[in-house]
């Protein structure tokens, strides 16, 4: 079972909301994952970005693997 950290979507119509979450690889977007990782909210400005560094430290330690837009957003919270 391969383990991705990718974003799944949450709130209403026009207004999303993102966790970032541990998921399955195979599993559907917004189907079955495994830990919420932290979220992401770019309704905000600037956008939101909350971690629990202690899981995703753990995830990544076990092997998952970031998706592209989870990597970016995990620089972007490096930088600041």
């Amino acid at each position: 079972m391969a383990v991705k950290i990718r974003l799944t979507r949450m709130g209403k119509k026009k207004k999303p909301f993102y966790r970032i979450v541990a998921a399955n690889s195979e599993a559907p977007r917004d189907g079955k994952f495994l830990d919420i990782v932290g979220t992401y909210d770019p309704m905000q400005k600037p956008a939101v970005v909350t971690w629990h560094q202690d899981k995703l430290q753990h995830w990544l330690d076990q092997g998952a693997t970031p998706s592209t837009t989870v990597k970016s957003l995990m620089a972007k919270a490096a930088a600041e």
